[in-house]
């Protein structure tokens, strides 16, 4: 935790300058309150700027940001609808990913973006993050451009679809 503080008070101004909005989606409830502080700090100093999100995911877990969105629509007295809960995920200020690349060889999501990952391509390298570079990037890339994406649907109905825009 101490290295976290340390880095922010380094890193954080320097973003600022650049323009970088800095979020951290995640479990604050069992941090210290200096660290805490920090990221409150943090967020609340770049809040305005608009050249880039940086999140940074700390201490977060897919199905905590789903239990915390549908917690939050509960004490409210709304409804859960797919709409209404992704309203109220942590990461909802940005876009669901297009592709997701996981390093080390893992063949799993690890309880990362549940809920976000629904139509997100999936990319498995057997590099561990450290020898990430950007060789492996294109290799990602590469494939993502390769594919079909259908957002759940089959072949045959985008082809309907087009059919029908083109008419």
């Amino acid at each position: 935790m101490e290295l976290m503080a340390k880095s922010l008070t380094r890193e954080v101004p320097s973003l600022h300058e650049r323009g970088v909005r800095i979020h951290f989606p995640g479990d604050k409830a069992r941090l210290s309150d200096a660290v805490a502080a920090g990221l409150l700090r943090a967020e609340e100093l770049t809040a305005s700027n608009q050249k880039l999100t940086l999140n940074i995911c700390f201490n977060y877990g897919g199905r905590w940001d789903v239990c915390q969105a549908a917690e939050q629509l509960r004490q409210d007295g709304l409804p859960i609808t797919e709409a209404s809960l992704t309203a109220r995920l942590a990461l909802a200020h940005s876009p669901d990913p297009d592709l997701l690349i996981r390093t080390g060889g893992e063949l799993r999501i690890s309880n990362f973006l549940i809920w976000q990952l629904a139509y997100a391509e999936l990319v498995f390298l057997d590099v561990l993050w450290p020898e990430f570079d950007v060789k492996h990037l294109q290799q990602a890339l590469d494939q993502f451009n390769g594919r079909e994406r259908r957002f759940g649907q089959t072949s045959e109905q985008l082809a309907a679809a087009d059919v029908v825009q083109v008419n």
